[in-house]
């Protein structure tokens, strides 16, 4: 506590124990109307061991419904001593939260989506407690195995009011042009096995050489690329990476919108000669993710856009019906002037995919914390993810093995295994990468890799990049900022589909032109203001 010139003046006990007594109410920096300094872990008894006596804590968990009583749950409340109770009803998860912060009728603990407003929302309405307290003194584990996140998720105010789940930044890659491996033996043997990336022009080759030799497979045209409209990150996403584009494009010490970037325009020319040329899917703008998944099973499609898990359905028909390397495996592509290592396929962030809260109508917040910490600790990661040590995987010479029959039933019927066990069904505090041993805290993603997956890591790899520092940059919701902001992402999209699309590079130039003036005038350079005023900020935060 700052105790400026006049601390000398404050000689008397009674004069010391008023200063105390405020230094304590002012220190944790909360929002004004948050409630309770019993949820922030500085009342009497969280002096005191908060026991293991058996509780029960309510959880909304946005990404399940289902009960907690499978073998996982049932040893999390044997070692803890806390059952959960989950929250989640059918329906939107979003409208349920919103409706929640409305009425102020409140579970123990909320997981949110980590990139929506709805984590500000809640925070700023006292509805979530800061955390760091209890985290001090009953965190230790979360406070190891979390390292910096704990201080890049901190909220402007400086606290932590969530931890992430699926954190840590690990060189897993994204997107890619996912090939049909046997047509590249075909066409370009030399590539076929990887390491080697394609450039623009041998990717159009391929192609091209493509659709001369196969115009039709079982009566059907057949297409060399193809998109999935629905998912638009992953479409445009996989044509940045080539081209080395990041989320948005830093010029002189300013933040702009991505678009702005000189190479972003000659990826939008890049793609319309692509379409011009026959080589793309003339829906893809209008494909959905099943018709889209649907065109790729009938195995008359060489390459698709996306990450290469997106594939497993397709994969798994086209592995069937005509073996496996008629599987789509991923490939780099590099545009012109860019330097492999330097593409950008692979953007993740370090700090995860939801947030866990506790809100203040928590009344054991001290035993959630415990039951945190258990969670996010090394012990914690492996029962959540590999299941019950001596049932479904044993201690071998210091190293996590899983048991023959676990990966067995993983393999034949992961759907009701998963439900029955509890295996990587609560992804609560995931952290990515491997424990100590080595072995990874993913048992189902990351213990036993596919061909595919392997491909794609020996591709792809290098291209992986922290998105971190860009997240969550965009204007309070509400704002002027934002409504010009959702103005701008329709005008973007519609233009750049219809630049894709055009007739000639020349109607694929103007549109895309037209597209910078029409965002100059919904108001582009106000938004920009504030992305890169937070930008500032976070950065400042971070240190």
């Amino acid at each position: 506590m700052n105790t400026k010139k006049w601390a000398l003046s404050l000689l008397t006990a009674v004069m010391s124990v008023s200063l105390i007594s405020a230094c304590s109410s002012n220190s944790s920096n909360k929002p004004s109307n948050n409630t309770g300094s019993s949820n922030t872990g500085t009342n009497e008894s969280a002096t005191k061991d908060p026991g293991t006596d058996p509780i029960t804590i309510t959880f909304f968990d946005k990404n399940t419904g289902d009960k907690f009583d499978n073998e996982v749950a049932k040893e999390i409340t044997k070692r803890t001593g806390v059952t959960i109770e989950i929250q989640q009803p059918t329906g939107n998860p979003t409208e349920k939260l919103n409706l929640m912060l409305a009425s102020d009728d409140l579970p123990d603990m909320i997981m949110f989506d980590r990139s929506s407003d709805l984590v500000a929302k809640y925070t700023e309405a006292g509805s979530i407690i800061p955390l760091n307290e209890l985290i001090d003194k009953y965190g230790p584990d979360v406070k190891t195995m979390y390292g910096d996140v704990l201080n890049k998720t901190r909220y402007k105010d400086g606290n932590n009011y969530y931890l992430s789940n699926w954190y840590g930044l690990e060189h897993e890659p994204v997107f890619g042009f996912n090939m049909r491996k046997d047509i590249v033996k075909e066409l370009a043997p030399d590539k076929a096995e990887g390491g080697v990336p394609f450039t623009q022009s041998e990717f159009k080759q391929l192609l091209t050489d493509y659709k001369a030799k196969y115009p039709q497979v079982d009566g059907k045209n057949t297409i060399p690329l193809i998109m999935n409209g629905e998912n638009w990150g992953g479409t445009i996403g996989t044509f940045k990476g080539m081209f080395g584009l990041k989320p948005y494009f830093e010029h002189d010490g300013q933040l702009q919108y991505d678009v702005k970037d000189p190479k972003y325009k000659d990826m939008i020319l890049y793609m319309n000669d692509l379409y011009r040329s026959g080589l793309m899917d003339k829906e893809w703008a209008i494909n959905k993710q099943q018709v889209w998944e649907q065109k790729l099973a009938t195995g008359n499609v060489f390459s698709s856009t996306g990450a290469y898990w997106d594939l497993g359905g397709a994969n798994t028909i086209l592995k069937k019906d005509k073996g496996d390397d008629s599987q789509l495996f991923a490939y780099k592509v590099v545009a012109d002037g860019v330097d492999p290592s330097a593409t950008t396929y692979g953007g993740r962030s370090s700090l995860g995919w939801d947030a866990i809260s506790i809100t203040k109508k928590n009344k054991n917040p001290e035993r959630t914390m415990q039951l945190i910490n258990f969670l996010a600790s090394e012990e914690g990661q492996y029962l959540l993810m590999w299941g019950v040590e001596g049932k479904d995987w044993d201690m071998k010479d210091g190293k996590h093995v899983p048991r023959p029959e676990t990966l067995e039933s993983l393999k034949n019927d992961s759907t009701n295994f998963i439900k029955q066990t509890g295996i990587r069904k609560w992804t609560w505090f995931i952290k990515n990468g491997p424990g100590q041993d080595g072995t990874p805290y993913d048992l189902v993603g990351r213990y036993e890799r596919s061909p595919i997956d392997q491909m794609a890591i020996k591709n792809l790899s290098d291209t992986v990049f922290d998105t971190a520092i860009y997240d969550g940059l965009n204007p309070q919701g509400g704002t002027p900022e934002a409504l010009a902001e959702q103005k701008i992402n329709d005008i973007m999209k519609q233009a750049i589909t219809k630049a894709i699309m055009a007739s000639s590079a020349d109607e694929a130039s103007a549109t895309f032109d037209k597209m910078l003036a029409d965002m100059k005038s919904a108001g582009d350079e106000k938004v920009e203001a504030v992305y890169t005023t937070n930008y500032a900020a976070r950065k400042q935060l971070w240190n």
